[in-house]
């Protein structure tokens, strides 16, 4: 199995349109993020990707992807579903719907956002989704287990996932002691690192370090990643044993 990394950026991405800082005009690869998403290659599920971004047409170009068996989404905020239209070009492809896996409070955002895909009569070429409610409960794609894990962005509840030993958080402040529970015993966990300076919901560098440190995870990843981060190259200094920031295009063997 295969984690490829399509964006490891925050809501704007990087570089932030308009601005002059350090970071967006550093001509460092590892300083350019597309919006944070995962996608997870060579399982008999097929190809899975966790959230659509705005950037998810690109994303796919970029990582070559010719198929497409599902998608999961975390939650509903526009930076993780605004990509959703171009699924189309799978339906086209593979002539049929794409399933995708949501809550039932993120479906009802998706049916908001893209209400023209679940009309009465529906306009041709629309992106045909196949809505699959999730909740807390592990859940099967195609014989690959999935286990949600919810967390807190700010008053949102969001879903992170975690399959075989790899967990995949992203958009939290805040994690319960029982949802801790489900990432115990992981060799990778992925979680968002916004900046250094606190935000109201999402957690800080230091936040996501002391959470790896706290679940003793061997390998840990921070991602959804703004430009008030700094310099990737000079952060990755400062960063503890077996802690690393993500960046697009980062595969990982499982």
């Amino acid at each position: 199995m295969k984690v490829t990394f399509l964006g490891t950026g925050t809501s704007q991405g990087v570089p932030v349109i308009a601005c002059g800082c350090r970071v967006c005009t550093s001509t460092d690869k590892h300083d350019k993020r597309l919006r944070s998403s995962i996608l997870i290659t060579d399982t008999p599920a097929g190809n899975i990707v966790i959230d659509t971004t705005p950037d998810f047409r690109y994303q796919m170009l970029r990582a070559e992807v010719k198929h497409l068996e599902a998608v999961l989404v975390t939650h509903s905020h526009k930076d993780h579903i605004a990509g959703m239209d171009d699924i189309r070009a799978f339906n086209y492809f593979q002539q049929r719907a794409i399933d995708i896996y949501a809550t039932p409070f993120t479906q009802e955002g998706i049916m908001r956002e893209f209400a023209y895909a679940f009309a009465e009569h529906k306009y041709p070429g629309i992106p045909e989704l196949n809505l699959r409610t999730i909740g807390s409960e592990p859940f099967d794609v195609n014989g690959m287990t999935f286990i949600p894990i919810n967390v807190m962005h700010h008053k949102m509840p969001v879903l992170g996932f975690r399959f075989g030993d790899f967990t995949y958080i992203t958009d939290a402040n805040f994690i319960a002691p029982e949802e801790k529970e489900k990432i115990l015993g992981s060799r990778i966990l992925v979680v968002n690192a916004l900046r250094k300076e606190k935000h109201i919901s999402h957690f800080t560098l230091e936040e996501a370090i002391a959470l790896g440190q706290e679940l003793k995870i061997p390998q840990v990843y921070f991602t959804h990643i703004s430009h008030q981060m700094g310099l990737h190259a000079e952060v990755s200094q400062e960063l503890p044993a077996g802690m690393a920031l993500a960046y697009d295009g980062l595969e990982i063997t499982l």
